[in-house]
């Protein structure tokens, strides 16, 4: 399909749907060992389903979301769903292209069955009978849901929050049935601290006098102060601290001389409002019942480890973290992604600045949009050709590296920058691999592309890639711009078989004579910043880098010097004056033992 260009456009009117699920006979086993014998669940659909039913995209909603996505539900409607300003035509998840999908979960109170629904065994409201749920029951009970609508494929699932966990989940327990699966702001499971915010959020709705043990349907009033304070403190965890402070800081609602000490601070006022907002719409007993089912998720105690969970999953996957978030805090995203690399699956990771918090992922961030566009299959920029915009310089260059590398090789490329290299790598000699860049515009070019993408600072090292899991690592036109270029180097060969290494050899004759002659830092093809605004902060030389790879015992496999544009560079370098001729240096480097230590012999581009 031809991209369209994103609006602003909304799906408009929407219409709720129910459907009562044809269960086995005997009901739905739970996986706590609880038994549903009537299953009904509320969802709503966009966009339409293609003739070959290839572009489904199944939304995950988190703890008190419901099935209402996007647009409303009648012309009167104030608000638009949850996510509208990500699902909907021209939107990131565009409904021109894509059937999209969001049903409300087991246990919740917007439709699906839940602990207000009626127990056909009784003809009451199930109240405290309602069995535990886990997040595998919600996965199994939205697959009941698709198999009732005919739909055996998902071109994506996505989720943010428990979202993400249900999109983890559903990844895990259908690998051949999910293509792509986008985890946001999620876990593998809750933190300590996270955990103990959920047990006092619990503990205020059962210490409340009308919980009734959680048969208060039909009582007047429910739970409502327990559910109110439970969300207070859920908030707490929402917002960042700065946002906190930037919001209502130690700002009063009223003054001390009024002598009432209820909402005397503005962030008393916000979570009182946000407290009654959600008993107005949730029930406690759904509350409790999805809380413990996120709380419960753990994938590396169900398998024995984040490797051993991914092990079966074939989808292709996109983490996202935020980096304020503190109830997922980015670490939890790392180390995810870095276990799904480390089970040889296709991931990409992003961290995307957002200020707001964890609930920043509702509220349009920077970035999102643009990442998961780019990441869902059919809809990105069309790409126009792997040599567009290239410059002679990097025809050059990438041809050089190209010629190295191994047809099937497994690739590293560290600064990868829009994934040019990569594209060019993949088509040329069928290689596959990662690219691993600072810079998120660079990183979303290179996911719409096609390509597994890590958001990182390369002078923090490669934590997250298991060793020797590369053929190559590549350097392309970055040495100079790391602070640590020792520290990288080394990396470089304790995630890959081989290094190659391109940078500009600030010793050529021209450098030498804008210097000498004109008094003025360099500009050339391999060196096009003024000295104010260049990235590079540790300019080298061929002779600086030989030796240094001679000081840390790494072996150069191979050298090849390129003289650029100009005869007398050419000259230099045939004349063996490599370090004067040179404009830009491309190395082969291995650890000690592959080659002996040292330089090899520099051959001309020619």
């Amino acid at each position: 399909m031809n991209a369209k260009t994103p609006g602003n456009r909304s799906v408009g009117i929407v219409q709720p749907q129910t459907a009562a699920i044809q269960l086995p006979e005997g009901g739905l086993r739970l996986e706590k060992g609880g038994l549903l014998r009537r299953l009904t669940v509320a969802y709503e659909t966009y966009g339409e389903l293609s003739e070959q039913q290839d572009n489904v995209v199944f939304i995950c909603h988190s703890l008190t979301h419901d099935a209402h996505v996007a647009g409303r539900h009648a012309e009167s409607d104030e608000k638009t769903g949850w996510w509208d300003d990500m699902v909907g035509p021209g939107k990131s998840i565009d409904t021109d292209y894509y059937h999209v999908v969001c049903a409300n979960i087991l246990g919740g109170c917007a439709g699906t069955t839940g602990p207000a629904a009626v127990n056909p065994e009784t003809g009451k409201p199930y109240g405290s009978a309602f069995p535990a749920i886990t997040t595998g029951d919600i996965v199994e009970v939205h697959k009941l849901l698709l198999d009732h609508l005919g739909i055996g494929r998902l071109a994506a699932v996505i989720g943010g929050s428990f979202g993400g966990m249900q999109a983890l989940e559903w990844s895990i327990r259908y690998p051949d049935m999910v293509d792509r699966c986008v985890c946001i702001a999620a876990a593998a499971c809750l933190s300590a601290q996270a955990l103990a915010f959920d047990l006092v959020a619990r503990d205020a709705i059962l210490s409340d006098p009308n919980w009734a043990g959680g048969d208060y349907y039909g009582n007047e009033p429910g739970p409502d102060w327990g559910l109110a304070h439970a969300r207070k403190i859920g908030h707490i965890t929402y917002l960042s601290p700065e946002m906190m402070q930037t919001k209502f800081g130690r700002e009063k609602t009223k003054t001390a001389e009024d002598g009432a000490h209820a909402n005397l601070f503005q962030v008393e006022a916000y979570l009182d409002h946000q407290g009654r907002k959600l008993v107005d719409r949730f029930d406690a007993n759904s509350y409790l019942r999805i809380m413990h089912a996120m709380d419960s998720f753990d994938l590396a105690e169900r398998f024995g480890s984040l490797e051993d969970a991914f092990r079966s999953m074939k989808s292709k996957c996109l983490v996202i973290a935020l980096s304020s978030d503190w109830l997922f805090p980015p670490e939890q995203s790392t180390e995810l992604a870095a276990a799904l690399l480390r089970a040889g699956k296709n991931v990409s990771y992003c961290r995307l600045e957002a200020p707001h918090g964890h609930d920043a992922f509702l509220v349009g961030i920077a970035h999102l949009t643009e990442t998961v566009r780019a990441f869902l299959p059919w809809v990105g920029r069309s790409r126009t050709g792997p040599s567009a915009g290239r410059t002679p310089e990097e025809h050059t260059r990438f041809r050089i590296i190209a010629d190295t590398v191994t047809p099937g090789a497994r690739v590293l490329d560290l600064g990868c920058g829009n994934g040019d290299l990569l594209t060019l790598l993949a088509e040329r000699k069928k290689a596959s691999g990662l690219g691993v860049d600072i810079d998120i515009d660079n990183l979303v070019r290179a996911i719409n592309e096609g390509h597994d993408v890590f958001h990182g600072d390369l002078d923090e090292g490669l934590l997250a890639i298991p060793d020797r899991s590369y053929d190559y690592a590549i350097l392309s036109s970055t040495l100079q711009e790391v602070r640590k270029p020792r520290e990288v180097l080394h990396e470089m060969l304790r995630v890959a078989r081989q290094g190659i290494v391109s940078f500009p050899n600030f010793a050529s004759w021209r450098n030498r004579c804008s210097v000498a002659f004109r008094g003025r830092m360099p500009k050339s093809d391999a060196l096009p910043h003024e000295w104010y605004n260049s990235p590079n902060i540790h300019l080298t030389t061929r002779n600086d880098f030989v030796q240094l790879c001679l000081q840390e015992g790494i072996a150069i496999l191979d050298m090849v010097c390129i003289p650029g544009r100009s005869l007398v560079g050419r000259a230099l370098v045939k004349l063996k004056c490599c370090n004067a001729g040179a404009e830009r240096i491309v190395a082969v480097i291995a650890r000690p033992g592959e080659a002996p230590p040292g330089p090899a012999p520099c051959r001309s581009l020619d």
